[in-house]
């Protein structure tokens, strides 16, 4: 896995990897968000959903532990065997949502997951035990793995399969 020297090179390279991944859906029609071919497995409007569904537990854990609630990884109703179930409610969620504004969004909550991991102390970024949710599975992960998961490593695998979407329907 990719490591970081510090914060602002995580931030960075979040803003770097967003930004490219974003750049793939130029010149897809919003009559086109929604088609699917077997060989990609998901649509461009699921793409972006779930980069956002999961940007945004991400950020609602944290908000949810600074409350003094209970923090649910992965979220409420879903365990970690039961991604697929969770997958499905990030492309509900988002599913009246037009492409533009999909696209809109996901500018958005980049720019506040970035502000978020600014706000952290590089001890509370990079050592295990930075927050109670970050540690809430065996591997007790620093918050920058969580991240780096959930944004970083989508982004980039993630541009392959718009690609290969947009090579199929041509």
């Amino acid at each position: 896995m990719q490591e970081y020297a510090d914060k602002d090179s995580l931030i960075s390279e979040i803003k770097k990897t967003a930004s490219l991944f974003i750049a793939e859906f130029e010149g897809i029609s919003e009559a086109d968000k929604s088609i699917r071919f077997e060989e990609v497995d998901r649509t461009p409007q699921e793409i972006i959903a779930y980069q956002l569904g999961w940007m945004n537990l991400l950020l609602s854990w944290d908000l949810d532990e600074l409350d003094g609630k209970e923090v649910v990884t992965p979220s409420r109703g879903y365990k970690w065997n039961q991604l697929g179930g969770l997958y499905q409610s990030f492309y509900d969620q988002y599913q009246d949502q037009s492409l533009s504004q999909l696209i809109e969004l996901f500018i958005s909550t980049v720019d506040e997951l970035t502000q978020w991991v600014n706000g952290f102390s590089s001890e509370e970024l990079f050592n295990p035990g930075g927050r109670k949710w970050a540690a809430s599975t065996p591997s007790n992960w620093p918050i920058w793995k969580w991240v780096h998961i959930n944004t970083v490593a989508p982004f980039k695998s993630f541009r392959s399969k718009i690609r290969k979407w947009k090579k199929l329907r041509l």
